[in-house]
């Protein structure tokens, strides 16, 4: 895990060398299609990687986002009308039923299918109308670190093809460096909150909360830590209620219109003397505030990728002091396959 996190830089850049062209050419495709929804479709760390691309798409594109429920037709078999939509299936080995299923059943239905894919010869793949090669390699930990980087970084890439965005093309130009320097910066603070701890919040907003949705599944499947991930907008609604000195919380802050309210949300608690660590701060702690980690001042869409980067390190780190071997966790496999 350690190993290929560090090394998911080298995907992005594959992407970049190999596939300007093809993701220029999906972007005028789907310009051409001009969807009237996107639906996406993915299960476990693919998945929230698509909570990344539906708050991409609807702030950049301004086009309808949500997830599909594979169920429907894998096991309810039901048809929906998805003509006109843009259908995005995202999978690692690309080969689970229940999302090939779910896509033959969006195509019989009328919907583009592009497909984000790390297996170029997956049935997945071979079912698509549009392609985003993930580029990263075999991946040989059970915990999918430089995939999901790879992904994040090519729907990125994809919806700055698709809205003609330059500022964040050139931006992605950037993100290889930007991931090596994010790897290198030193998130041990958080061990002496996370270690002992039997439960965590991590609470991300907008653009980062697909993040928060990978730390905690990361912080459970590697480190036996039950962790569950919340916006800053909900974890007032009841959740609220369970943080407290043994209950610690994770912030994960991107430089947009969500910060402010993630850095007062994780004050307000740090002062209520739950243990709370904030990723992204754009202020320097004060008093008994969170203990702050250290982050890279960039573009808000590149900012989860690099947190994601950073925590996955600390992850790794944590599951070894915790008496967990991150690249085993106990009853799980790398390829899923479900109904």
């Amino acid at each position: 895990m350690f190993q290929e996190a560090a090394g998911a830089s080298h995907a992005v850049r594959a992407q970049l060398v190999h596939d300007a062209q093809a993701i220029a050419a999906i972007g005028e495709a789907v310009r051409r299609l001009a969807p009237r929804a996107v639906v996406t479709c993915a299960r476990g760390s693919s998945d929230h990687a698509a909570t990344y691309a539906k708050y991409l798409i609807e702030t950049r594109a301004g086009v309808l986002t949500a997830s599909a429920a594979p169920s429907v037709s894998s096991v309810y078999g039901v048809a929906q009308d998805l003509s006109g939509c843009l259908f995005i299936a995202i999978s690692q080995s690309g080969r689970s039923p229940d999302l090939l299923a779910t896509v033959a059943a969006a195509k019989a239905s009328g919907a583009t299918i592009l497909v984000l894919c790390n297996d170029r010869d997956a049935p997945l793949t071979a079912a698509a109308d549009l392609v985003v090669e993930l580029r990263a390699g075999p991946e040989t930990s059970v915990a999918a670190t430089k995939s999901y980087l790879a992904t994040l970084a090519a729907l990125a890439r994809f919806v700055a093809a698709w809205t003609l965005d330059a500022a964040l093309q050139e931006d992605l130009e950037t993100l290889p460096a930007l991931m090596d320097a994010s790897w290198s910066l030193d998130w041990s603070a958080a061990l002496e909150v996370l270690r002992p701890a039997a439960n965590l919040f991590v609470i991300g907003r907008g653009l980062g909360l697909g993040a928060a949705q990978e730390v905690a599944l990361k912080c459970k499947e590697t480190c036996g830590l039950h962790a569950e991930a919340f916006s800053s907008a909900e974890v007032r609604h009841g959740p609220f209620t369970l943080l407290g000195p043994g209950f610690p919380a994770m912030f994960l802050a991107q430089n947009d219109a969500t910060r402010p309210g993630l850095e007062s949300i994780a004050g307000e608690l740090a002062r209520r003397g739950v243990p709370v660590v904030l990723a992204g701060a754009a202020q320097p702690a004060i008093g008994d505030g969170p203990i702050l980690l250290p982050t890279l001042d960039v573009a808000a869409p590149l900012g989860p990728i690099l947190h994601v980067q950073s925590a996955y390190r600390l992850i790794a780190s944590l599951a070894v002091q915790r008496g967990f071997d991150p690249d085993h966790p106990a009853h799980l496999r790398k390829v899923t396959e479900t109904v």
